[in-house]
C-alpha cells in the first residue's frame, strides 16, 4: 500500500532543516576559518548521513514510493551540485578570493541557491499543476542543457557572467582589496565597494542558472514539491565541505561533465516518456495516451545515475593518475640524462 507523507512530518521535516541551516550558518560566523581535510571529511559524512536517515523515515512514514522517490532525487540533485561547485571553484580563482573568506562565500552561496531553487520549486508545481504538457518542455530543455554540457562545459557560463562582471566594474567605484565580507568601505575619504559584491553577483546569476537546469531534473524523477525542495537541501548541505574536500581535484575530474550530461539526457528522456503518456495534445496521437512507450522506473532511474557518475568519476581518476604517472616518468627519465 502507498502511503501519503503526513503533515507533520513535512512540517517537523522544514524546521528540523532550517535550524540546522541556521546552526551551519552561525558556526561558520562565529569561527571563520579554513576547515581541514579531516573537519570537511567529517561534516559531508555527516550531512550525507543525515540525508540517508531523512531517506529511512521517508520509507517508514510514506511508504516506498515516496522514499524511493526521495533518494533518487537527491542522489540526482548530488550529482548536479558537484557540477555546481565546479563553477564555483571556477568563481573563486577569477577573483582571487582569500581562502580565510570563501567558507563565508560559499554559505552566503548555499543560501542563495536554496532560495532561488525554492522560487523555482513553486513556479515549476504550479506549471505542472496547470498544464501538463508541460513535462514535454521540461524533457526537451534537459536535452538540450545536456548537450550543451557534452559540448560547452561550465566555463561558458563563468565566461558569460565575467562580461557581466566587466561591465559592473566600468560603472561603480570599487576597491581592488578585500575587507572580509564587508560590502562597503570608506578609502580615501570616500564609500566605495569592495570586490566581495561581485562575487556574491556571480555566484547568485550561478545558482540562477542552476536552479533553472536542476529543477526540470528532479520533476523527471517526482512530482512532490516536498520532495523536490527537500532533495535539493539535502544536496546543497554540506556543499561548502566538499569544496575543501576535494580542493583542486573537482577541476581536473576531466569526464565529470559526460556524466553529468548523460544524467540530464537520460532525466529528459524520461520526462518526454512521461509526458507521451500522459499525452492531451491533440496533435500528437490524436490527442490519446501513448501507451506503447517504456516506463522508467524510480529504482532504474536511481541505478542509471549513479552508474553514469561512478562511471564518471572512475574514468577521471583513472585519466588523472595516468597523466601524473606520465609526468613522473619524463621528469625521472630527464633527471637520469
Amino acid at each position: 500500500m502507498t502511503l501519503t507523507i503526513p503533515l507533520w512530518f513535512e512540517v517537523g521535516s522544514l524546521v528540523v532543516l532550517s535550524l540546522v541551516l541556521i546552526l551551519d550558518l552561525l558556526r561558520v560566523m562565529w569561527k571563520p576559518h579554513v576547515p581541514s581535510t579531516k573537519e570537511s571529511a567529517l561534516w559531508v559524512s555527516f550531512y550525507v548521513t543525515l540525508a540517508l536517515v531523512f531517506a529511512g523515515a521517508m520509507f517508514v512514514f510514506s511508504g516506498e514510493k515516496y522514499g524511493s522517490e526521495f533518494l533518487a532525487g537527491w542522489v540526482t540533485e548530488y550529482s548536479l551540485s558537484v557540477d555546481n561547485l565546479f563553477v564555483f571553484v571556477l568563481i573563486m580563482a577569477s577573483f582571487a578570493v582569500p581562502k580565510r573568506f570563501q567558507q563565508e562565500v560559499l554559505m552566503v552561496g548555499i543560501l542563495l541557491a536554496i532560495v532561488f531553487r525554492g522560487i523555482f520549486i513553486l513556479l515549476g508545481a504550479a506549471l505542472i499543476a496547470s498544464f501538463s504538457w508541460i513535462f514535454y518542455v521540461f524533457g526537451a530543455f534537459l536535452l538540450v542543457v545536456a548537450i550543451q554540457q557534452l559540448f560547452s562545459g561550465r566555463e561558458d557560463d563563468v565566461e558569460r557572467e565575467n562580461a557581466i562582471i566587466r561591465f559592473l566594474r566600468s560603472r561603480i567605484d570599487m576597491t581592488n582589496t578585500y575587507d572580509g565580507m564587508k560590502l562597503r568601505v570608506l578609502e580615501d575619504g570616500k564609500k566605495k565597494w569592495t570586490p566581495i559584491l561581485i562575487v556574491f553577483i556571480a555566484i547568485g546569476s550561478a545558482d540562477v542558472v542552476f536552479a533553472v537546469d536542476s529543477i526540470p531534473a528532479i520533476y523527471g524523477i517526482t512530482e512532490s514539491p516536498f520532495i523536490v525542495f527537500t532533495a535539493n537541501v539535502f544536496a546543497l548541505m554540506g556543499l561548502r565541505q566538499l569544496y575543501f574536500l576535494l580542493g583542486d581535484l573537482i577541476d581536473k575530474l576531466r569526464y565529470l561533465h559526460f556524466g553529468i550530461a548523460f544524467i540530464l539526457g537520460f532525466i529528459g528522456v524520461k520526462l518526454v516518456f512521461h509526458a507521451l503518456h500522459e499525452n492531451e495534445l491533440p496533435f500528437i496521437n490524436g490527442g490519446q495516451h501513448v501507451e506503447w512507450v517504456p516506463v522508467i522506473g524510480t529504482w532504474t532511474s536511481l541505478g542509471v545515475i549513479i552508474t553514469a557518475m561512478a562511471i564518471a568519476v572512475v574514468a577521471s581518476l583513472w585519466e588523472l593518475r595516468r597523466n601524473r604517472s606520465s609526468v613522473e616518468a619524463t621528469e625521472a627519465q630527464n633527471t637520469r640524462q
